[in-house]
């Protein structure tokens, strides 16, 4: 179990993003996979949904969103997920479906937290 001293260290400066609806710890050099943002590969994207700000120990929280606070990144490709396989079946009828489905990702890294 994470305790709340180990999820909110006092290290190096990091932030609570929000992209897709999905939510990301990120700090400075960090890879991470998101879902396809239109963005073409190698442009910079800047992540305005800033939920959380942790600058050495000083926390700062949004209601929603953390003002002023951005985070830099640069989009280093554009890339499918894993198959995810949906099959469907009802016992005794002859009846079974196999359909998959692999999700549209972009790889960012994090460049700079400002805020």
């Amino acid at each position: 179990m994470i305790g709340l001293h180990s999820f909110f260290e006092s290290g190096p400066m990091y932030a609570v993003i929000e992209s897709g609806s999905k939510q990301y710890r990120v700090s400075a050099g960090d890879t991470l996979q998101v879902e396809r943002l239109s963005v073409e590969a190698g442009k910079p994207v800047t992540f305005e949904r800033v939920l959380l700000v942790n600058n050495e120990g000083k926390i700062t929280t949004g209601a929603p969103t953390v003002a002023q606070a951005t985070v830099e990144a640069e989009v280093v490709e554009h890339i499918r997920g894993e198959k995810k396989v949906a099959f469907k079946m009802k016992r005794r009828k002859g009846y079974h479906k196999k359909t998959g489905h692999r999700q549209e990702l972009s790889v960012v890294r994090i460049k700079e937290i400002k805020g």
